[in-house]
């Protein structure tokens, strides 16, 4: 598995890494409103880089099902001063920017961001793959079938596994064709998905290695964790370092997660089963 180049450093995902989640958003979830002011969101963050977090995914605007649309200019003004805060405490850290908005990835690379992490695979923003070509930065691609206001109303597929290798092998060579060549594949659990599929997406996962780009599995307390338990998003910890552990087993490379020590915990684990530790 190939390095991808975040301002300048060289990170190897030939060992998975962790993508700590900091939502800026009054309405996620699970953690929405939770870090609203400087010193919770530096604690926070602290904390996830302490416990082996590699990257840190900041976003601003809410993807949940049903999620309330905001304008672009309320999601810069929620989430520029969290990178400029960040950049200035955290002088090596790996930013993240979960928007869907090329003005909005653009804006935050300027301010120190290195990565950004589009839900859309750029559907909902036709500039995005130009801009992220432009500014020569790995891009996270996920598959999301309809918006987060409507994707989960009646999510079809003829077969999920083949429909979303068919989406991303188009996506990832009009990519290529632009220069783009640090490409993160996330098969988007949740985002359009039954609870069926997402566990035909998680049984199959190993398939998305034929793409020949990292994987990205973003499973933390989701619904088809919690839901099939009869539990809540608050109470899905065990299940997701469950799921968190199929997916390296499937070969996952970055764990995107709420809850980072127990990430670190089975990347550990699962190399220790393949003999890399």
């Amino acid at each position: 598995m190939k390095s991808i180049n975040c301002n300048g450093t060289l990170i190897d995902l030939s060992a998975p890494k962790v993508m700590g989640i900091l939502n800026c958003t009054p309405d996620s979830f699970f953690d929405g409103g939770k870090y609203h002011n400087s010193a919770s969101i530096i604690n926070q963050v602290e904390k996830m880089l302490c416990e082996g977090a590699t990257f840190i995914d900041v976003g601003a605007y809410s993807s949940r099902p049903g999620a309330k649309h905001i304008s672009e200019e309320e999601e810069l003004e929620r989430i520029l001063p969290v990178i400029k805060l960040l950049i200035s405490e955290f002088s090596s850290v790996l930013i993240s920017v979960d928007t869907f908005r090329s003005n909005v990835a653009e804006r935050c690379i300027h301010h120190g961001a290195c990565i950004v992490n589009d839900i859309s695979a750029g559907e909902m923003d036709a500039n995005m793959f130009s801009t992220v070509a432009k500014l020569q930065i790995p891009y996270v691609m996920m598959h999301m079938q309809g918006t987060p206001q409507n994707m989960q109303q009646n999510p079809t597929y003829e077969n999920v596994v083949i429909d979303l290798l068919y989406y991303f092998s188009k996506k990832i060579a009009e990519l290529h064709k632009l220069g783009v060549n640090d490409i993160i594949t996330d098969v988007g659990f949740g985002f359009g998905k039954t609870t069926e599929h997402n566990y035909q997406l998680l049984t199959h996962l190993e398939l998305f290695k034929n793409l020949e780009t990292p994987l990205l599995a973003g499973l933390s307390r989701k619904g088809m964790l919690y839901k099939p338990l009869n539990i809540t998003a608050n109470a899905a910890l065990n299940a997701t370092t469950a799921a968190n552990t199929v997916a390296l087993l499937n070969g996952a490379s970055i764990l995107r997660v709420h809850d980072v020590k127990e990430a670190v915990e089975a990347v550990k684990i699962v190399a220790l089963l393949n003999n890399k530790l």
